[in-house]
Parts: C-alpha cells; structure tokens; sequence
C-alpha cells in the first residue's frame, strides 16, 4: 500500500472514530436543539436554541417538578372516550428491536420528540378542574403561565389519577395550544430523553429558563 492510500486511510479512520464520538456524546451527554413547537410559549419561543442535558438519561435519574424534558412522541396519541383508562394512564410506546432502537434512538432517523414541563412525580394525584392543576387536592402554583390561561381537559382525556411509579406527567405551557399527557396519558422514565439545561440563542435570551 502506498504511503498516499495509508494517509487516507488515517483520514478516513480518523473521521469515523470522531463521528463515532459525536454520537455517543449527544446521545449519553448533551446536545443542541430548536425549538419548532409553541406549546412552550411563552417560556420558548419557535426557532430558539437551546441546550440539552441527557446525562439525565444515562443516569435514570427522575426529573423534577418544573423542570422542562424532551421524550420520545408516544405511538398513539389520540383517544376514544372508551379508551381512556384513569386507573393506567400511561402513554402507550410499542417495543423495538435492536436494529430499530439503534436508528430511532441512537440515530435520531424519523424521530419526533415533543417538549414539555413537569407537573407531576410518581405516586402523585392529579386533578384538573375549573381551569387549574391540583396535585394531592392542593392548587399547583404555575407562575410561568400567562394570565388568563386556563387548564382543561377537553372532550377527552386522562384526568383525576395517580401518576404510576417510574412515570411523570407533563404539559406544555401553552396549554390551550399543546398535545401533552392529558391526551396522551404519563410518560415513562425510559422514554425521557433529556431535561433543558440552558437557552443558547437567542444571545439575549442566553441562560437558564425560569
């Protein structure tokens, strides 16, 4: 082999193990998004960018109440009236194998994920009624929501339940305008993808998101 082809050939070599290293950091460590949804106005904005930690990810680690987390778009997403089931409301997500985990997952191919806040942790009562959250009969406290802004249910959805151990339950802060877990049922542990660490554009916006 010439010295040009082994020259090349570091190159090449040189550029997979680096694109091998991007990916197993934005999958386990962090990584930079858009936002392209308006069910987070007015606390994010369509077309700000923001910073992801998924250490969380790595780590199992349950979110808190407040914090903003992507996950994975659940497999259904709307129901029946009679489908509706209070006492397991969970999202519904089908199994993969490794293959299909691999491309979805790891390589993010034809992947939706939705952003949304914390509202409620495992073992908790949610009930929504007469515009407001209440969480173990006790008014949830929602400063990041615009005046005026109500939250309901509408014709269907799962309300009044427990959250299920290793779940969580979230919705967008534009309530009127999100697909959240009211539609949808809670989210499972696994299928949390990250929490929201910083806003990083636009530069006047830069920081944490309160």
């Amino acid at each position: 082999m010439s010295e040009k082809a082994k020259d090349i050939l570091e190159w090449v070599y040189c550029i997979i193990i680096a694109l091998i290293l991007a990916m197993l950091f934005r999958y386990f460590i962090g990584t930079p998004t858009i936002v392209k949804q308006v069910s987070m106005n007015p606390t994010l904005i369509e077309n700000e960018r923001l910073w992801l930690n998924r250490w969380s990810r790595t780590t199992k680690t349950l979110p808190k109440r407040g914090d903003i987390i992507t996950f994975e778009e659940p497999d259904k997403i709307n129901y029946l009236s009679s489908e509706v089931n209070q006492e397991n409301p969970i999202a519904k997500y089908s199994e993969r194998n490794a293959i299909q985990w691999f491309i979805k997952n790891f390589l993010e191919i034809n992947k939706k994920s939705y952003i949304k806040r914390v509202i409620a942790l495992p073992g908790e009562h949610v009930d929504i009624k007469e515009g407001k959250v209440y969480i173990n009969g006790e008014e949830l406290e929602e400063p990041y929501l615009q005046p005026g802004i109500v939250t309901d249910i509408g014709e269907v959805g799962f309300n009044n339940f427990v959250v299920p151990e290793n779940y969580v339950f979230a919705m967008g802060d534009n309530r009127n305008h999100s697909t959240d877990c009211r539609a949808f049922g809670c989210i499972p542990l696994e299928k949390i993808e990250s929490t929201v660490a910083i806003r990083i554009w636009p530069l006047n916006k830069w920081g944490d998101i309160k």
